[in-house]
């Protein structure tokens, strides 16, 4: 999941002022290109005057059917089928099972998403 800093125009504008630096490099620490100390302190100034940490994740839809599952569609066709009662989650492929687990946590949602999401 990628994250930024989104600031305003004035904001990326005072920060290369400050920083004496341009404007590429403010936006390289605001996406997190860079992980210099440097970049630490541009974003930390971004922070204090406003700037709000974001982050940008795939746009996938989400149903909870009457069945009592939870059905995410992912851009690249993957389905996550979730059993609210039992807690059992399929990852489907075209069609088909191809991973399974049970019992599964909200923490280990997360993961199974990611997991998904890269296939």
């Amino acid at each position: 999941m990628e994250k930024y800093i989104a600031v305003t125009k004035e904001t990326r504008e005072y920060l290369r002022k400050l920083f004496k630096t341009t404007r590429q490099s403010v936006w390289r620490a605001l996406y997190f290109e860079n992980d210099t100390p440097f970049s630490k302190r541009i974003r930390k100034a971004a922070q204090e005057r406003g700037g709000i940490l974001m982050a940008a994740c795939p746009m996938m839809e989400t149903m909870h059917d009457a069945d009592g599952y939870m059905r995410q569609y992912f851009p690249n066709g993957v389905m996550l089928e979730c059993n609210k009662e039992t807690g059992r989650v399929e990852i489907i492929k075209e069609g088909k099972a191809v991973e399974g687990y049970d019992n599964v946590t909200i923490n280990e949602l997360y993961d199974i998403q990611a997991k998904a999401e890269r296939m």
